[in-house]
């Protein structure tokens, strides 16, 4: 019998994860991909909201603002990418003005600190690439930039190394309430738990539905980016939004702790797992972008990717105790990332007052360390090559990542299993080729490191095959 089941390893069951693994209860994370962060926390803004959005007295603004602070005090102690840049709201016109001023009220009424109305030439001088029709912007000092799959990635490696389970590829099928707490049914077998938590995102009202009667529904929305060259990473140094609207935040242009630059993202109704894009879409991303930040080049664009957020329509996440023993963590949109830490605690305290005893631990670890070689000094670089020559070979020439940091990948508590899953701890294959360079190596390691055939070797989910053989009529492989 598991103390507390937790369905979905996504940034918010990872926080969850993390936070309950500091007391001496049994934690088991199902997450039914083959690695965590595989859905919308791998494709968002990768922005830290400063919390002037959210209406006061939510949950939302609370956690928002708390999730701010912790997040980039886990991020520092666990070795995850991030900075506190700033943002600002820009306001084209004298209604939009109007706008900041409401989201200086909100964000003061929720605790934001060092929020102010800046004029165009005042905000201009602090970012001169923004456009000359810009009149106002709001200026919220304590927003920033985080790489959203390392926060995850850590979260959930901290939990393992304090004693939760991590099951990978375990689908949850359905829930059953008996006398001691549930019954989680999966794709390989059953599980009993006295509690459970729902943290699965676009899908969490099917797993509400399970335990609980039908409350909300999940509306799926599709944000769509570009991901741009380094050369264009300095274009602005600030998050960068415009005025909110009832279709979310808006086109935002944003650094990003790799160097690069962001943009987007659009959004449209979707299904759950629609993460195409479209030319219509990226064209709308592009040319409201430039009401911004005019001079962006998007012939320096390297990628094009999309998220699903999971909005229900309300005002407020949906986090709440619907039957006994069972939490739901769900409609987490933006700014779900920030608050995560935040919503981590929370969920610990509504199942503390479910009854799970919250002993803590005297020897919980709160540590982790990446090796970058990218960021060492000459000298130790040469210290480490000499120590292990792996170090010494660039795999990925964009991103300067060695395979001694691939290798060392797979000795952490959650190793990669895809090309992609190497990308998101290490960065090989983030930079201007895309993988053209390193992927095959990166194939060859993971095929060596997982014992199977280079062909078996998946991209990033379980069947994204990149190596595939066809055969002819004749019984030719091509």
């Amino acid at each position: 019998m598991t103390d507390v089941v937790i369905i979905g390893c996504g940034v918010i069951g990872a926080a969850a994860a993390m936070e309950l693994s500091r007391y001496r209860a049994s934690v088991l994370i199902l997450e039914r991909e083959n690695d965590v962060a595989v859905g919308t926390t791998k494709a968002n803004s990768a922005v830290l909201h400063a919390g002037y959005d959210p209406k006061p007295g939510t949950l939302m603004a609370r956690l928002n603002v708390r999730g701010n602070r912790l997040a980039m005090e886990y991020c520092e102690a666990l070795d995850v990418p991030y900075k506190r840049c700033g943002s600002l709201v820009l306001a084209f016109s004298e209604k939009e003005v109007g706008t900041l001023r409401e989201l200086l009220d909100r964000g003061v009424k929720n605790g934001v600190p060092g929020l102010e109305i800046l004029t165009g030439d005042e905000a201009r001088r602090r970012e001169p690439e923004l456009a000359d029709t810009v009149l106002a912007a709001l200026w919220a000092p304590t927003a920033g930039i985080v790489s959203p799959w390392e926060m995850c990635l850590a979260f959930a490696e901290t939990a393992v190394k304090n004693g939760a389970e991590l099951r990978l590829n375990t689908e949850v099928t359905g829930l059953e309430k008996t006398e001691s707490g549930w019954r989680v049914r999966t794709n390989r077998g059953d599980v009993e738990a006295r509690y459970v938590v729902n943290a699965a995102g676009v899908e969490s009202d099917l797993v509400h539905d399970m335990a609980a009667h039908h409350a909300f529904d999940v509306k799926p929305s599709r944000g769509e980016y570009y991901l741009l060259d380094k050369a264009e990473g300095n274009r602005v140094g600030t998050v960068v939004f415009q005025c909110p609207s009832e279709r979310g935040k808006g086109v935002l242009v944003s650094p990003t702790v790799h160097g690069n630059l962001i943009v987007g993202p659009n959004a449209e109704p979707s299904a759950r797992e629609d993460i195409s894009t479209t030319a219509q879409g990226l064209d709308f991303v592009r040319e409201t972008a430039k009401l911004s930040v005019p001079g962006v080049d998007f012939s320096k664009s390297i990628r094009n990717f999309a998220g699903v957020r999971a909005n229900t329509g309300h005002d407020d996440f949906v986090i709440s105790v619907p039957a006994p023993h069972f939490v739901d963590l769900a409609g987490i949109c933006s700014p779900g990332l920030t608050s995560a830490p935040a919503i981590g605690e929370y969920a610990a305290e509504l199942l503390a007052g479910e009854g799970l005893s919250l002993e803590k631990k005297e020897d919980f670890v709160f540590t982790r360390k990446r090796i970058r070689f990218q960021e060492l000094s000459p000298e130790a670089r040469a210290e480490l090559v000499a120590k292990d020559p792996a170090y010494g070979r660039v795999i990925c020439r964009c991103e300067t990542v060695t395979e001694g940091e691939i290798r060392a990948s797979f000795d952490t508590p959650i190793p990669p299993v895809s090309v992609d899953g190497v990308k998101r701890r290490v960065n090989a294959g983030m930079g201007r080729c895309q993988g053209g360079f390193c992927g095959p190596r990166v194939v060859e390691i993971l095929s060596e490191k997982l014992g199977v055939a280079p062909g078996e070797v998946v991209k990033d989910r379980a069947g994204m095959k990149i190596l595939v053989n066809e055969t002819k009529g004749g019984g030719e492989n091509v």
